[in-house]
């Protein structure tokens, strides 16, 4: 099951060349988020790859109690070239023009 798009700086830039970041369940097979994606923006998946994000643990509270955060498990869509998925697009900024003060003499 597809949980959510990834937006990082790396993803972003993944993004451009046509390589898309979700956020998945442990339990999400390649096969599983092939379909999920063509069928929920209908593109052309080349190639999946998932990771795991290993699991992490940090003192917090009052007495520094020790927690566990989960694993974070992620995929990474390749589609076929040209085709885009828009919630990743980046809008163009505009130029802003410059203007030059003049001296006073």
């Amino acid at each position: 099951m597809l949980l959510k798009p990834v937006i990082s700086e790396k993803s972003m830039r993944l993004a451009q060349s046509g390589q898309f970041t979700f956020g998945v369940s442990k339990e999400t097979t390649k096969t599983q988020v092939r379909e999920l994606v063509e069928k929920a923006f209908n593109v052309n998946v080349l190639k999946v790859r998932m990771l795991t994000n290993a699991a992490k643990s940090h003192r917090t509270g009052k007495r520094g109690f020790s927690v566990t955060l989960a694993a974070k498990h992620k995929t990474v869509v390749t589609l076929k070239p040209g085709q885009m998925i828009e919630y990743f697009a980046v809008p163009e900024e505009k130029k802003a023009k410059k203007v030059k003060k003049e001296k006073k003499q």
